[in-house]
């Protein structure tokens, strides 16, 4: 039986075929393209509009610049700005298209959040990127829906993303994927029995991460004492009291990079005294630069290591020392952070699907989108029957306290 995501696809297209003949595709007049302080906001330090009487194809980028997760959100953004640079063009049907990035920021809000998604369905894009928070995308999904627009998560690991909708489409591992790649590092490598588990209220993404180590910890045998701590908080010293005073042997956090740093300033100054593990959003230079010189130990997941694809990493590099904006957008060093791999991916799987599409029209590219295929830096790319990318691969690093940077431990795969 076909899956619910390639029976509306079919249904799509002919949908698609219908407004192709009606000349009700998305074009460059289709909206007014942001101002320059609202991408200077969002920023963006590449998008450039295209000369006038070029057919342009809009591409919205639904990203995170300020809030919990700006850091984050911004140097997945950068991904998407350097493919943009390298390749600002895109043939549609015959014809040569400018590709303009629509860049808004969504301020890690889930509140906030849908207002900016409506903002890129105002502008007319064709298909929209992002975001790296999961409880941001999900908060946008139906305005992606109502609006007829298809989105590709980035680094949104979250389940609730795509399930039960047809429109979300996503590039990354999953939680459950990435929680038990945790669970199983923590027990078999580190010979962990008891685990803490620290998780933002109301958040998405941390709490469903750790659910779904709590879940695979557990049934290895391990014990697990979980709490969860306020929005705005900053304070982490009674939660980090805690897991030592329990007998815990190591402390999960997959928690934003904001939140990270002070836990990581705070268990250092309480001698901590075990490793501390999380997912992809510690995988930054802002998380490197806090645990340096600090006696900590910390080891994540993530998508990307820095020199598996030595062309990418050389042009990026280049691109951000070229870049003032982009240099500080990338946390003021040259380190190459795996969502910033992942949104260059994105980028390229975008252009697959307008060219399959062979239609700038957003349903025409929302029904191309699961039979699209892409080899990138990060691996192949394929969609299973939610629109889900077939993956079953995360890579541990560790952070060196000495250097600042990452080490890398391991390509680590489950079942």
């Amino acid at each position: 039986m076909k899956s619910y995501k390639r029976v509306l696809a079919l249904m799509l297209a002919m949908a698609m075929m219908v407004c192709v003949f009606a000349a009700c595709g998305s074009d460059a007049a289709s909206a007014p393209a942001a101002s320059s302080a609202e991408a200077a906001a969002s920023g963006d330090a590449a998008a450039a509009p295209a000369a006038a009487g070029d057919k342009v194809v809009k591409i919205g980028v639904y990203e995170p610049a300020s809030g919990d997760n700006g850091a984050g959100g911004k140097q997945e953004t950068l991904g998407m700005q350097y493919a943009n640079q390298e390749t600002p063009t895109v043939e549609i049907g015959g014809e040569t298209y400018s590709v303009q990035l629509e860049i808004v920021d969504n301020q890690s809000s889930t509140d906030k959040g849908p207002s900016a998604a409506q903002q890129l369905v105002s502008a007319g894009v064709s298909v929209v990127l992002g975001s790296y928070g999961s409880g941001v995308s999900i908060a946008a999904s139906d305005v992606f829906k109502n609006g007829g627009v298809p989105a590709i998560g980035v680094t949104c690991t979250n389940p609730q993303v795509t399930e039960g909708n047809d429109h979300y489409f996503r590039i990354c591992f999953l939680d459950p994927f990435q929680g038990t790649v945790l669970a199983n590092y923590a027990s078999a490598e580190l010979g962990a029995k008891k685990a803490y588990c620290l998780s933002k209220l109301g958040d998405d993404y941390s709490a469903g991460l750790c659910n779904y180590f709590k879940e695979a910890f557990t049934g290895l045998g391990g014990e697990v004492v979980e709490e969860s701590f306020p929005e705005g908080n900053s304070d982490f010293t009674s939660y980090i009291t805690n897991a030592k005073s329990q007998g815990c042997e190591v402390f999960f956090a997959p928690v934003s990079t904001e939140a990270a740093a002070n836990i990581i300033e705070q268990a250092s100054a309480q001698g901590l005294g075990m490793p501390m593990l999380a997912g992809d959003t510690w995988d930054s230079n802002v998380i490197t630069g806090a645990a340096q010189g600090k006696d900590v130990e910390i080891i994540v997941t993530t998508f990307y290591q820095e020199g598996g694809n030595a062309a990418f990493d050389e042009g990026f590099k280049a691109y951000l020392n070229s870049d003032s904006t982009a240099m500080t957008n990338n946390g003021g060093n040259d380190m190459v952070a795996a969502v910033s791999a992942m949104g260059y991916d994105a980028y390229y799987v975008a252009l697959e699907a307008l060219k399959a599409a062979g239609s700038t029209d957003a349903a025409a590219v929302q029904a191309a989108l699961p039979g699209v295929t892409y080899t990138g830096v990060s691996g192949a790319i394929a969609f299973n029957e939610t629109g889900d990318a077939i993956r079953d691969t995360a890579y541990v690093k560790k952070a060196n306290t000495e250097t600042g940077a990452w080490d890398f431990v391991a390509e680590q795969k489950v079942g």
